[in-house]
């Protein structure tokens, strides 16, 4: 998933209840799992899968849109890994129990006594199921609660078409236990297949084998195969139709949206074959994407099979494609090898950042991928200093005590990918991508931890090719703070113009020529405004916005840079399209950081109180719940000029979110010298 952020606290969204059955006699579990110094513990779950493992899940679920909410069965087949085990323990966030049952040595199905915990504010309620019978297969009843975290319920009027409801979900980080009870930890991976029923006008897909001629009737089911986590657990259903962009990819999305989708992603097919000859074959059969509604809190998120993307990267110019590059990676990184707990989330995302980074460089050259490198660089080396020290390292030393609510690294991105890059620099890129092949065949469909990581490189790297990079430098990239001094740099050689434009109008006020601006890249613009002041006059921010339209612009990449300094600068003709976009985007990525602008003073506060109470009902609960946080902590400074307007577009639509600028984000821009669209 593109820039996901890592800060526990905002983890999940609060919202719903639970009822217990009242039919059993509980146990009662703990509200808090016991702390471990377990290089393989998840702080994240309640799970003990030390006992017991789930290995295959059946689901049979109906789909309510009056109700919002799910109701069906989850049916479990279990691998009992301890003798003495006799509870099966789940991880569960507002769900309704009405029973549970166990299939027993007879083939009938009995109730089994279990027990559902106080809800935890960040967990949920740990759900221990008794199982004195070690029972091989267990059944769950349950309906999900119309807040559920995990899931988004869209009345027809905030989708494209505006005839048919929408429902996604969401499972990464820990929101698959809002609407399945399960062992909600990357380090459990399992098949499952699924019957699911729902209006027949709309269209059912999941993160599985969609079928693209499967006919719209309310009866659909699915079967996945290859073993996955919970987080990579997806459904979604609205007016979709398919369109195929080549032989094993398509785009699915609502009507009014299909064909931009093909055009836009026409590429996907050449990715996959890019990627393959890097890293090895593609093991998931289809590679399809889903187009979200604006509410998408993402940029993007890795669901095996299909992909669900945000709207906002489909502008008529392949320009923000990358974060298919990305998504396409996580197969390899992330989907394939996955990370067995929240210490260890860089090697989903620094590995796939670096992965990205490759597909990019071969479909659409080195000064592309250099430019969204040096980008990313730029942005670590700006705010890394100002973490804590456990959230600068890449990963957490496995005899560190880790609890529910810490923070645990933010960096694993960007400092990722530039570790991958370090290796690639010290022993050559040939050996280094066989390297990486070999690790991807290696702990193909595993999870896995750091310290299996580093064991790994040590004898296939270090020790294959010695004096090339110490055990000490390798220490040095994991779990030390900072950047390592010997991180490489790549240069971008068109930054060196934007740079150069920058500095001569901060001199003299006199803006680049056209010549030269007109065929900036998104990359260019972006790197441009991050070079400014971290305040402007009101008098340079209109010069700017009359030669280049920043206010306004359709480009989110833009936006999330330019509103945010508007703000700070006391450029109060903004407010009225800050609000506009506020209200229009739901993607985190791009929208949190004029919100955390805003409250810096009690004028922008009122302001983001004010848009944000018209945009709520369309964003998702993940979203709803980082800006609420952003303004219930705010602690303005004194007022300043009073705000131009608080009222957001009446048509405003809600919108998705998230990451930083994807490589191969380069854009035509629009005339006049205007950024480009996105």
């Amino acid at each position: 998933m593109r820039a996901l952020l890592l800060s526990l606290g905002f983890a999940v969204a609060l919202a719903g209840c639970q009822r217990d059955a009242a039919d059993t006699a509980a146990p009662t579990p703990t509200a808090k799992p016991a702390m471990t110094t377990s290089a393989s513990h998840d702080a994240l779950s309640y799970a003990e899968p030390g006992k017991v493992v789930i290995t295959d899940l059946a689901l049979d679920l109906k789909l309510d849109f009056d109700t919002k909410t799910i109701a069906g069965t989850a049916t479990y087949t279990l691998d009992w890994k301890d003798g003495d085990a006799r509870q099966l323990v789940l991880d569960t966030r507002d769900l309704a129990i009405d029973k549970v049952e166990g299939e027993g040595k007879d083939g009938a199905w009995h109730p089994l006594q279990y027990g559902l915990a106080d809800r935890d504010k960040l967990l949920g309620s740990k759900f221990t199921i008794e199982a004195p019978e070690r029972n091989a297969h267990i059944r769950v009843t349950y309906t999900t609660s119309p807040d559920a975290s995990g899931l988004q319920w869209l009345e027809p009027a905030m989708t494209e078409g505006k005839q048919l409801p929408f429902m996604f979900s969401q499972s990464q980080q820990i929101h698959a236990r809002s609407w399945v009870p399960l062992q909600d930890t990357p380090g459990v991976r399992y098949t499952y297949s699924a019957h699911v029923t729902s209006r027949p006008d709309v269209m059912v897909l999941m993160s599985a084998d969609n079928d693209p001629k499967a006919a719209r009737d309310g009866d659909y089911t699915f079967k996945m195969p290859q073993k996955i986590p919970s987080y990579l657990m997806a459904i979604a259903a609205g007016d979709l139709v398919f369109k195929p962009v080549s032989e094993r990819s398509g785009v699915w999305a609502e009507p009014a949206m299909v064909d931009k989708a093909q055009a836009e992603f026409e590429d996907t097919g050449k990715m996959i074959q890019t990627a393959e000859a890097l890293y090895g074959p593609y093991r998931w059969e289809r590679y399809d994407i889903l187009v979200l509604p604006p509410s998408f809190p993402y940029g993007g998120m890795e669901n095996p099979r299909l992909t669900f993307a945000t709207p906002t990267v489909i502008v008529g110019d392949k320009s923000l494609v990358s974060l298919v590059a990305h998504e396409l990676a996580h197969s390899w990184s992330g989907n394939l090898v996955t990370f067995a707990t929240p210490k260890d989330q860089w090697l989903n995302e620094g590995v796939t950042s670096y992965v990205e980074n490759r597909i990019v460089e071969a479909l659409y050259g080195e000064e592309q991928a250099n430019m969204e490198s040096v980008i990313a660089r730029d942005e670590l080396e700006k705010t890394i200093g100002d973490m804590p020290p456990q959230a600068q390292a890449l990963a957490i030393r496995p005899d560190v005590e880790v609890k529910a609510g810490d923070t645990l690294t933010a960096v694993a991105y960007d400092k990722g990918a530039w570790f991958l890059q370090f290796l690639e620099k010290r022993f050559g890129r040939e050996d280094f991508d066989a390297f990486l092949r070999g690790y991807f065949d290696h702990f193909a469909f595993q999870s896995i931890t750091t310290v299996q990581f580093i064991d790994y490189a040590k004898k296939n790297l270090l020790d294959k090719y010695p004096g090339k990079v110490s055990e000490a430098e390798l220490d040095e990239w994991v779990y030390g703070t900072g950047i390592p001094a010997g991180a490489p740099k790549v240069l971008a050689r068109k930054f060196g113009v934007v740079d150069s434009a920058r500095l001569a109008w901060l001199g003299s006020g006199e803006l680049p020529p056209a010549v030269i601006t007109k065929e900036w890249s998104t990359q260019e613009w972006v790197h441009f405004i991050e070079g400014m002041p971290d305040t402007l006059t009101t008098e340079q921010l209109a010069q700017l916005d009359g030669a280049y339209h920043f206010t306004g612009t359709p480009n989110g990449e833009i936006a999330q840079r330019w509103y945010p300094l508007a703000v700070r600068s006391g450029y109060t003709a903004a407010n009225e399209a800050i609000a506009g976009f506020l209200q229009k985007i739901g993607r985190r990525k791009l929208i949190m950081p004029t919100y955390d602008a805003l409250v810096q003073t009690q004028d922008g506060l009122e302001l983001a109180k004010a848009v944000f109470a018209k945009a709520r009902p369309g964003y998702h609960p993940i979203t709803t719940g980082s800006v609420q946080k952003v303004i219930d902590e705010a602690k303005p400074a004194a007022a300043t000029a009073k705000p131009a307007t608080t009222d957001a577009p009446a048509d405003a639509e809600p919108a998705e979110g998230d990451a930083r600028p994807a490589a191969g984000d380069a854009t035509a821009p629009a005339p006049e010298q205007a950024p480009p669209a996105g």
